[in-house]
């Protein structure tokens, strides 16, 4: 398995670059963008004009980006260039919308009413039987948070290379892998985000009213109290906003994960198996490649949200 990169230019052209030293592709559930790194021996003598990457493992397309940052560096009769790109969903969290109460909004109403960002696609979904509200400063991305845990409960993903999905696929690719195929297999608790105390004030902005106490954090001598205005996203139910932050605070909580050589074209919500992990939501696909090959990392988190 071989992967490449094209580089696109300002004036359309394209160039493919087959030499890549090293690259490192990551996407997982609470990320709204996909990351990648690359080095590679360059075929031209400046990328000064390159506005946008894409990463292929094999033949599939697994990241699509803007440039974020590239270097090139002139040395022993060789060049070597380095980028670092954020797949085009990054562009959600750089626009704003309009402050205010959005009424009768859909995925689709969301995407498609503000503004036109390019290689963005989203769900298909035309419900309008929900509300968001946009506070000051918020972002496109804000906004889809919203909608997507007022309408199922979840937190929003990206599917394929610039998908927005608020709810997880209907007919998921399903992977297994036995010991033997695995290079290894692990588990990981992270709990540097956990609050064990959440205090938000009343419209008023009074305390007192709205208090939720996280016992898994307490019973494990994490005191952390967090004290902010009230969310009135939630103005309808202002318990549920206590409840909403827990889970963003307890994200990625527990994490299991197995390792492979190569890479089988695994994607967020695809169901996977392996040892003690019985065809679950995939979390987060890691994907890197060097002269040793190409590995790949899969995996589920165990946290508040559903995934």
């Amino acid at each position: 398995m071989n992967a490449y990169i094209i580089m696109k230019n300002a004036d359309g052209t394209e160039n493919r670059e087959n030499a890549i030293l090293y690259f490192s592709f990551r996407k997982e559930a609470y990320l709204p963008y996909t990351m990648l790194s690359v080095r590679f021996i360059s075929s031209s003598d400046s990328f000064l004009n390159v506005t946008e990457i894409k990463l292929y493992v094999g033949d599939k397309l697994v990241h699509h980006g803007l440039i974020d940052t590239i270097e090139t560096t002139n040395s022993g009769g060789g060049k070597i260039s380095s980028v670092v790109s954020r797949g085009f969903t990054s562009l959600l969290c750089q626009n704003q919308i309009e402050p205010g109460l959005k009424i009768g909004i859909s995925i689709n109403k969301l995407m498609n009413s503000f503004y036109t960002l390019p290689n963005i696609t989203h769900e298909d979904n035309s419900d309008e039987s929900n509300y968001i509200y946009v506070g000051k400063n918020s972002t496109m991305w804000d906004g889809i948070v919203n909608l997507a845990y007022r309408f199922s409960g979840r937190y929003p993903f990206i599917r394929d290379t610039n998908c927005v999905r608020i709810t997880p696929v209907s007919e998921p690719a399903s992977f297994s892998y036995h010991s033997s195929e695995l290079i290894s297999t692990g588990s990981a608790l992270t709990q540097r985000r956990l609050l064990s105390h959440l205090h938000m004030s009343d419209i008023n902005g009074d305390y007192g009213q709205y208090e939720y106490t996280d016992t898994e954090a307490v019973s494990a001598n994490i005191i952390r109290h967090k004290f902010f205005e009230m969310d009135q996203e939630f103005l309808n139910d202002p318990e549920n906003a206590l409840f909403y932050h827990n889970k963003f605070d307890s994200r990625e909580k527990r994490r299991f994960f197995c390792c492979y050589s190569g890479y089988n074209g695994e994607d967020l919500s695809d169901l996977i198996t392996f040892s003690g992990v019985v065809s679950e939501r995939i979390s987060a696909v890691s994907i890197k490649g060097s002269k040793r090959g190409i590995f790949t990392e899969i995996s589920v988190y165990h946290d508040k949200f559903p995934h």
